[in-house]
């Protein structure tokens, strides 16, 4: 099969195979196809990818260089083709300003009107105490000048550059209330809760919402909530914070409250310190609406534990471990130290899909790692699995590990989209003739 794709941009297509359609094979092995997007500066991306309407994959993928911004691509599974959309510093009209450039996007789309609606962050970092700050610029460069809210329209190709946050903030979470017309995200490092409003053009800070997030000390410290989960019902939009606290924004209030009655503090999630940096705490790690139910489905990123949440109740029930099943067996926490984003509704909007890791054995002895870390890394080597899980009949499938026809492991995959026919994309990091980038793969269970 070749692949037809713009010039200047190359592709290389490898072998897929995949279990096959007697059923799944949960100790089966998938091999994906590994694409090369001509973006030679990328670097790891978090969320950052999305199915459209159209049929596309739509994904950005990250820089963490001062000055080459993250850039947006789109592929077409029916025609093969990859195509370059823009580059974000473009996009938020920083072209040519010599400041810290808008390095990733770390959200998901949400796509309405015929639009994708997404947010920028900063990829360019100073690691300050052993954990990730905002890069300090060189002599003669701007500091980070702030995420912004953006728009792509899928039929023109052309970005709106719609807010930008406060206090040089990027934005790291973000969702769309699409019947309202509002976006809601937090910002990174210090966590303020924003609200922009598509009628009024209002940009709202509601101010922390996680102490002093990230960027605190000692007890100040909390790590951020990566999902936003909103209800169409009523406009809530919910959110958890290190402490397991539940948060809800009060669409009828516009302002925050504490979810009373129930919290994240499980025994089956385990212990955290939450002012200690390296893993999530108590947060949720993602988060989906489920239509069929009216209900919020999510996993615990550390113990990799599936939940559904009413917030009606409220009322938060444990389902089961959805990890990997060589995770299951061992009882052992993932490699990588936040857990997994790569959390998904499929397209037949009852099957959730998650990318997730699992131990390496060797000589029978398990590979291990780094035994803690202050940031979210993976702490050694990574094991990806392709998990499902059908809601309605309770059922979880592990389709294997995944393998780069070479041999190689997919690594630092943290994202995830879905496609009409049930191929499962991402983004990952590739190591080609020596050199490592991060780009698209993709695999069919």
């Amino acid at each position: 099969m070749r692949y037809l794709i713009p010039s200047g941009v190359s592709l290389l297509v490898l072998s897929l195979a995949a279990c096959s359609s007697s059923g799944p094979k949960p100790r089966g092995r998938l091999t994906a196809t590994v694409y090369n997007s001509g973006f030679e500066f990328a670097h790891d991306t978090y969320n950052g990818i999305s199915a459209a309407s159209d049929g596309k994959i739509y994904y950005v993928l990250s820089s963490e260089q001062l000055d080459n911004a993250a850039q947006m691509f789109s592929f077409d599974p029916a025609a093969k083709q990859i195509r370059p959309l823009g580059d974000l510093n473009e996009a938020c009209g920083q072209k040519g300003r010599k400041a810290v450039c808008q390095g990733k996007s770390h959200v998901n789309f949400v796509e309405t009107g015929g639009k994708l609606y997404f947010a920028t962050h900063i990829g360019y970092y100073s690691i300050i105490d052993g954990m990730e700050k905002p890069g300090i610029p060189p002599e003669g460069w701007e500091p980070y000048p702030g995420g912004h809210f953006l728009s792509y329209d899928l039929k023109t190709g052309k970005f709106e550059d719609l807010a930008l946050a406060p206090n040089r903030e990027g934005i790291l979470t973000m969702n769309m209330d699409t019947r309202r017309g509002r976006i809601y995200g937090i910002t990174w490092p210090t966590g303020y809760f924003l609200r922009y409003d598509m009628n009024s053009r209002e940009l709202k800070n509601l101010g922390p919402v996680s102490r002093e997030g990230e960027n605190g000390k000692g007890d100040k410290y909390r790590t951020l909530c990566r999902s936003l989960a909103v209800s169409p019902l009523d406009g809530s939009v919910y959110f958890s914070n290190g402490d397991g606290d539940i948060l809800r924004y009060r669409y009828d209030k516009d302002a925050i409250e504490t979810v009373q009655g129930e919290d994240l503090r499980k025994d089956y999630f385990g212990q955290y310190d939450p002012s200690s940096a390296g893993h999530m705490g108590y947060n949720w790690r993602q988060t989906v609406w489920y239509p069929s139910e009216n209900l919020i489905y999510g996993v615990h990123g550390n113990s990799g534990y599936l939940f559904r949440f009413d917030p009606r109740t409220p009322r938060i029930d444990l389902i089961e471990r959805i990890t990997s099943e060589p995770s299951r067996r061992s009882g052992m926490f993932d490699q990588f130290s936040y857990g997994y984003l790569g959390f998904t509704l499929g397209p037949d909007g009852r099957t959730l899909y998650y990318l997730t890791g699992g131990p390496i054995y060797e000589g029978g002895k398990r590979v291990s790692g780094k035994t803690s870390t202050a940031k979210g890394e993976a702490k050694g080597r990574e094991n990806l699995h392709l998990v499902t899980y059908n809601i309605p009949e309770n059922r979880y499938t592990d389709y294997g590990p995944i393998f780069f026809p070479n041999g190689d492991r997919p690594y630092y995959v943290n994202s995830i989209a879905v496609g009409k026919d049930g191929t499962v994309y991402a983004l990952s990091r590739v190591t080609e003739q020596g050199r490592t980038r991060t780009d698209l793969i993709s695999v069919k269970p």
